[in-house]
């Protein structure tokens, strides 16, 4: 196991458990996810922390579909991560829950919701292509959550790494302090190992113990003033950073390292500076210097703010500490489909203590539970506990009304905690059972994997009666398709997938409409007046019921919302969701007291909603991809014809080292076969890699194509 190392670089075991039932001490917690683009070699730089840290004691690789991490069939078929991972080991005396994120864009939601409810992460760059697209969207999504972060430059042994450049593209496109604490000892083949700046030590690797045992000696001679203008530098970002270091640098006299290090951590947990290490993983160096960090840098549980939420019985925000003796306050911010356990339920566990056996609430549901098993997690291996204590992640097994997102809670101090906000699915198909008997098993599935994945979303057409599920992409929709085959044993025909519209309107508009019918024997009959109007794009849909007293009875307020809500998801042009619309209820009334029901106040709130939409200029809206493409020089320009071609717009235009990267906007609709295309018109030596940016208004011409169809 880790611990803190000895003057031979040997991890020493960590300090005894405390006495209370927690292996350990709060303090000594770690919980931190792995983040980066895809390929920038986050798994693998996760198989080594677990196996330097005694969690695993043979080395999985990726490229072999052996990882631990990356335990799902599909993952290890394509090479992959497609879902999280989380597994625990220990380091220096500290616990250290890891969780291994996704890199491709589809499965983003696997990052949004791990960095939910982590304290801190490890951002790993490609020590050749730098910081890529989705390494942005995921810094964003870190800064969304404040995580404090530290980073890890990988691949330092490939042709083409340039330490130097991937920081200065941490501090220019991520806008992060970003501050070296190691300088590279060689780099592509001559690649051994890096200069720590803090105790000015070289530390070097052997290929024949696969790195286990670092090799710490002096700073070679040649790299001697390199070495101390870095660490110069370092200590002057450290002391702009931290006050308190301030005044030691400034001071003149000498600095010890547990100076440095207690400075590093607290600029680092204030988010005013990143750390960066480099190593690469793959060929064993470089790791231990990073598990180092992990525990020396990176914040317990008491280092962040206390979680806050809702009180429910008061409406008030409240605050709950991270301590046991607090009320119970978790997450669920992921849900499993075990095909031997069941639903398991990831959560984490922000105050008080989650016991097996005890009763928890569910503030969305208002139903309250029993816990039949707790489970922590070793990737796909489960290990039963009687407790999860504050700080920690685990699992709950055999609960089947919570979903993603749900707050667990005691009843008698119930709390809302904000839940997790999800993109819009940008591609859908078709899907129906191969034969009738199959049909309950299929929703079934659906169901399970919808309630795993929040942006897996499934839906009946109210017009053809079709079966529609939609995700993020070509691969999310394959992955979904190929997991009801295999998981849950559902054979099914799938329609070709297709890209996700949506419809919003460009003006204001007013609506009213009067129901008023007998159903049944007897008279329904209601009015509702209200206005529609366009929301800032990207900010979703507002619906507001609050007419003037006198005019909508209170108990009829929420049929009407419903009926607001339930017209928004059919749209006005093509049965397409609507998006970034503003619904005010301005109005409305009862004929008689007699006639007054929810069925007319719904009907005539959907009626009104269209009336109203249907003359405020609705327009479709389609997803627009945020494209990167990488290629030698001479194949460029045939490159920027092609996207002109699919409607796209260059933005930006970089040389790095020997090949240009090409930065576009791109309608989804337009990237169908791209891969194919980029490899024709390069001779298979470009590459690309997009992810979701935003809804545009779609042009007259595609609307109309749309429309038409």
């Amino acid at each position: 196991m880790g611990g803190e190392p000895d003057k031979n670089g040997t991890a020493r075991r960590g300090a005894a458990a405390p006495s209370n039932g927690r292996s350990h001490e709060l303090r000594d917690v770690r919980n931190i996810g792995i983040v980066a683009h895809i390929d920038a070699g986050k798994t693998t730089v996760s198989e080594r922390i677990l196996f330097y840290a005694g969690a695993i004691h043979k080395l999985g690789e990726v490229h072999e579909g052996t990882a631990t991490m990356d335990w799902m069939e599909q993952e290890r078929e394509r090479g992959i991560t497609i879902t999280s991972a989380a597994i625990t080991c220990e380091w220096m005396g500290k616990q250290v829950n890891l969780i291994d994120t996704p890199g491709h864009v589809d499965f983003t939601v696997e990052v949004e919701r791990a960095l939910r409810v982590l304290d801190g992460a490890i951002g790993v760059f490609c020590a050749v292509a730098g910081v890529q697209p989705q390494s942005e969207t995921v810094w964003r999504q870190a800064d969304r959550y404040s995580v404090p972060r530290i980073a890890f430059v990988n691949k330092m042994d490939r042709m083409g790494a340039d330490f130097g450049r991937v920081v200065e593209q941490i501090k220019g496109k991520l806008k992060a302090n970003a501050v070296p604490l190691q300088l590279p000892v060689g780099a592509a083949e001559t690649f051994t190992g890096a200069i720590d700046l803090v105790s000015m030590k070289a530390v070097t690797y052997r290929d024949e113990d696969l790195g286990s045992e670092p090799q710490v000696g002096d700073v070679p001679e040649g790299l001697r003033a390199d070495a101390e203008a870095a660490r110069e530098a370092m200590l002057e970002s450290v002391a702009e950073a931290d006050d308190a270091f301030a005044d030691l640098y400034l001071g003149g006299g000498a600095i010890e390292a547990g100076e440095i290090h207690a400075a590093v951590r607290r600029a680092t947990i204030a988010r005013k500076m990143v750390p960066v290490l480099c190593g690469t993983a793959l060929k064993d160096k470089g790791v231990q210097p990073l598990l180092d960090a992990v525990a020396r840098y990176l914040p317990s549980p008491l280092d962040v703010p206390p979680v806050t939420g809702t009180e429910i019985r008061t409406g008030k925000t409240v605050s709950r500490p991270a301590a046991d003796d607090a009320p119970l306050s978790g997450l669920v911010f992921k849900v499993a489909a075990d095909p031997y356990l069941g639903r398991l339920l990831y959560v984490r566990v922000y105050s008080g203590v989650l016991r097996k056996g005890a009763n928890v609430w569910n503030p969305r549901t208002r139903t309250r539970d029993r816990v039949m098993r707790l489970i922590r997690m070793h990737s796909n291996e489960q290990i039963d506990a009687d407790a999860i204590f504050s700080g920690e992640i685990g699992v709950m097994g055999g609960i089947g009304k919570f979903t993603t997102g749900d707050t667990v809670c005691a009843e008698q101090a119930q709390i809302a905690l904000d839940r997790i906000e999800f993109p819009e699915p940008v591609m859908f198909m078709a899907i129906e059972p191969k034969t009738r008997a199959d049909k309950e098993k299929l929703e079934g599935a659906l169901k399970a994997l919808s309630d795993e994945d929040p942006t897996c979303r499934v839906r009946v057409d109210g017009e053809t009666g079709q079966t529609i599920v939609s995700g993020m992409g070509e691969l999310h929709l394959e992955i979904l398709r190929d997991r009801l085959l295999r998981e849950f044993k559902v054979p099914a025909n799938t329609g070709k997938p297709m890209v996700s519209y949506y419809e919003t309107v460009t003006a204001e508009a007013a609506g009213r409409h009067t129901f008023d019918r007998e159903i049944g024997g007897k008279r329904q009959a209601a009015t509702v007046e209200l206005v529609v109007s366009p929301g800032p794009r990207g900010k979703g849909n507002l619906v507001e019921v609050s007419p003037p007293r006198g005019t909508i009875p209170p108990e009829f307020r929420v049929p009407v919302e419903q009926g607001i809500r339930d017209a928004i998801l059919t749209g006005v042009l093509a049965r397409f969701p609507m998006q970034d619309v503003v619904v005010r209820v301005t109005g409305g009334g009862i004929l008689d007291a007699d006639s007054a029901t929810e069925t007319a106040f719904r009907t005539a709130a959907i009626m009104a909603f269209r009336e109203a939409a249907e003359a405020a200029r609705p327009e479709l809206l389609e997803p627009i991809m945020s494209v990167q493409l990488v290629t030698p020089p001479e194949f460029t320009g045939d490159l920027m014809g092609d996207l002109n071609a699919r409607r796209g717009q260059v933005r930006e235009m970089e040389t790095r080292g020997d090949a240009q990267t090409i930065d576009a906007a791109v309608p989804l609709a337009e990237m169908f076969g791209y891969a194919t295309a980029i490899r024709s018109l390069s001779r298979g030596r470009a590459s690309y890699s997009m992810e979701p940016e935003l809804f545009a208004v779609a042009p007259a011409a595609v609307k109309e194509s749309i429309l038409n169809r």
